[in-house]
């Protein structure tokens, strides 16, 4: 099962007590946006088999949302962050690429 720290409240829930929203990091665009921008925003997205960042909800705690640091392929989290951050703190980076050398931020593979 999958356990996340949520980065508001500190407790380590389950995902019976969360709720995945998607992708995180995505870039919204506001009503002067074109037809191609939506299109993406609504149905381009990133499915890696590996390194991901989603957005996830503590529905049944503190109810904020945040981000995370995951591998999709073996569940391994490398930590979560609080969602009002552009781009993942510099220690998650860290961990990720001690396990994958290859890894950079904005390849997410």
């Amino acid at each position: 099962m999958l356990t996340l720290n949520c980065p508001y409240c500190g407790v380590d829930a389950d995902e019976t007590d969360l709720h995945g929203e998607g992708e995180a990091h995505l870039k919204r665009f506001g009503p002067n946006s074109t037809d191609d921008e939506f299109h993406d925003y609504l149905f381009q997205r990133q499915n890696p088999k590996g390194v991901h960042f989603e957005r996830w909800r503590h529905v049944y705690g503190c109810g904020k949302f945040f981000h995370a640091a995951r591998c999709t392929a073996t569940l391994e989290v490398f930590g979560t962050y609080l969602a009002q951050t552009l781009e993942p703190p510099q220690d998650i980076k860290d961990k990720i690429t001690a396990k994958r050398p290859s890894w950079t931020w904005g390849n997410f593979s």
